[in-house]
């Protein structure tokens, strides 16, 4: 995934990390039992999604690829894929099998 910035842009940051002080919060409050501490944490978390849909939305996230760079990817793998398959060699036994009728005519 590193090789496609997966992730990588101010809006995720952004967004993650409001939404785990939003869980921080939302765990502290449920272990002390306090309902309304806990429904706090969870409005954090929903507000990091916001955050990061807005950031996105004004430019600060992943720009979405055209469908040629698509269609290049899909090729690209598939020929990666194509020469990366090692060429099936015999088993042993079909090799000394195939050799033994031609020793057995050389001594005839």
């Amino acid at each position: 995934m590193s090789g496609t910035s997966h992730g990588h842009t101010p809006a995720a940051w952004t967004g993650v990390t409001i939404a785990v002080f939003g869980f921080c919060i939302a765990g502290i409050f449920m272990v002390a039992a306090n309902p309304l501490g806990f429904w706090a944490g969870v409005a954090v978390i929903l507000l990091g999604g916001v955050v990061g849909g807005a950031m996105k939305a004004a430019g600060l996230g992943m720009p979405k690829e055209s469908e040629a760079h698509v269609l290049a990817r899909s090729r690209a793998s598939q020929a990666q894929t194509v020469t990366a398959q090692p060429a099936t060699a015999q088993p042993a036994t079909a090799q000394t099998a195939a050799a033994q009728p031609a020793t057995a005519q050389a001594s005839s």
